[in-house]
């Protein structure tokens, strides 16, 4: 089958696109930009895999030959967000259906959440009904699969529960706790999304998705602590805010307010599947929650976590003219710049460079990093809880502690980090590693008075930490 496949770079779409390849069809990934998109690791042939450009959000940015298609996959969300995600989503539906119906596509498989059309819905789960009945207005068929927590390295949800049950031995427990849900592996919501293709009972229909088990988001909690071989204690807590709740998750966890704000919220509506046709029509073994959750750490201990939620730019302040162009601002700012010639190979400072971050930590003053991303979490900002997707590998668009990878080029020796903490300002962080020297420099662009009076506060502590940081890692030293 020939098949569209938008929001090919989430966690989903990254873990969908190899599977269809090797059952031998032929996709077209729609992704904002190709440079964040690993399209060669995916299609080493070059034959089946054809990646355009192009942002939902601008249609003037779509390509303007849509082609004919079997089937059309629509993965795209944008709760991550934050702000008004539910006007985003509609807009984005509206153009992406306006958009497709330019060419031939016979039908569109959209997997939304579980809801209960009785319910008074959350925004969350309001928008992806919304959306629902956009794309069911348009020509093609439309299969939806309404999932309830997907377990899997990357999710969201997941990436809470697992951020929860691993730092708190007792857990304060709002009511929203006790709500069933019906967690599904994430192989399972492959599986469905693929087999569906040759199920023509599929073709046009709502269908809720879920594993083999009902349980409260308190047992998704307690289970993975099980697996994980963890004592944790439940404290029930009868009056917690929903509001409580959102600052609650935004602390204990890697997520941000706004999305922390919009799980609450939808946690009050049970997702628990009220039909079961799809597995009568497409036979299949779930798994339970803790083979879901085992596979999930398997997965995460191997580094084999193609694309995760943190993965989504923080916000609008990056230009993308910025990454076209590739320069850090020359006018207007205040720089560092160290220069130290190589006492390692260059692959040994190169492999240094690109292991930055994460667990390891950061090479020179190792707990300044950390105030500094305590503080930014104080801010409102992400801190240090991103880490990083791969402790030795970095790729455009990847997320590095509180730092975004803009340019990650080892065959030249380079690489560019943006600052996505809560700054006066915008900075950079860049590498580069040519003739023998390594060049590293720290550039800050400061927002009025307030951005110049923060350069000239932390002056001080860069004296010491970037002239260091640069010896050790001409010396190869990866290690904080």
């Amino acid at each position: 089958m020939n098949l569209l496949v938008t929001g090919a770079n989430g966690y989903i779409g990254l873990r969908l696109l190899p599977e269809l390849l090797s059952a031998g069809h032929t996709v077209t990934a729609l992704v904002r930009d190709k440079r964040r998109f690993p399209w060669e690791e995916l299609d080493q042939s070059g034959e089946q895999l054809t990646v355009c450009e192009g942002d939902l959000l601008l249609p003037e940015t779509l390509p303007e030959e849509v082609g004919s298609f079997d089937a059309a996959y629509y993965l795209v969300h944008s709760m991550g967000a934050g702000g008004d995600f539910a006007e985003r989503e509609e807009r984005t539906a509206r153009n992406f259906l306006d958009w497709v119906e330019k060419g031939d596509c016979e039908r569109i498989i959209y997997l939304g959440g579980l809801v209960d059309e009785e319910d008074q819905l959350s925004q969350h789960l309001g928008s992806r009904r919304n959306v629902e009945k956009i794309l069911g207005g348009g020509q093609a068929d439309l299969t939806v699969l309404r999932a309830s927590i997907i377990v899997g390295s990357g999710s969201a949800s997941f990436e809470i529960v697992r951020d929860l049950a691993e730092k708190l031995p007792v857990m304060i427990c709002p009511r929203w706790v006790n709500t069933r849900c019906q967690p599904i592996a994430i192989r399972d919501v492959i599986f469905y999304l693929i087999d569906l293709l040759d199920c023509a009972e599929t073709r046009a229909g709502v269908f809720d998705i879920g594993g083999p088990e009902v349980l409260r988001y308190r047992d998704l909690l307690s289970g993975y602590a099980e697996v994980r071989g963890l004592s944790r204690h439940f404290i029930p807590v009868p009056y917690f805010s929903p509001h409580l709740s959102s600052w609650w998750l935004y602390l204990m966890t890697s997520t941000r307010f706004s999305l922390a704000q919009a799980l609450v919220n939808s946690m009050k509506n049970e997702t628990v599947c009220r039909e079961h046709r799809i597995r009568e029509l497409i036979p299949h073994e779930l798994s339970t929650y803790r083979v879901a959750v085992e596979r999930a750490l398997s997965r995460i201990a191997q580094n084999r976590v193609p694309s995760s939620w943190t993965d989504a730019l923080i916000d609008d302040r990056l230009d993308p003219r910025f990454i076209d162009a590739v320069k850090v601002p020359e006018h207007g700012v205040y720089r560092d710049r160290q220069k130290v010639a190589l006492v390692a190979s260059r692959e040994e400072v190169i492999q240094a460079i690109w292991s930055l971050g994460g667990e390891r930590g950061w090479p020179s003053m190792n707990w300044a990093w950390g105030v500094r991303g305590w503080l930014d979490r104080l801010m409102g900002g992400i801190g240090l809880r991103r880490g990083r997707r791969h402790p030795s590998e970095l790729r455009a668009g990847d997320a590095l502690d509180f730092w975004r990878v803009i340019l990650a080029d080892q065959s030249k020796g380079r690489l560019m980090l943006y600052a996505e903490m809560k700054l006066p300002g915008e900075a950079w962080l860049q590498f580069e590693v040519k003739d023998g020297t390594l060049i590293q420099t720290a550039t800050f662009r400061p927002q009025g008075l307030l951005g110049r009076v923060y350069w000239f506060a932390v002056l001080p502590a860069h004296w010491f930490l970037f002239p260091q940081m640069a010896r050790r890692l001409a010396a190869g030293d990866e290690k904080a």
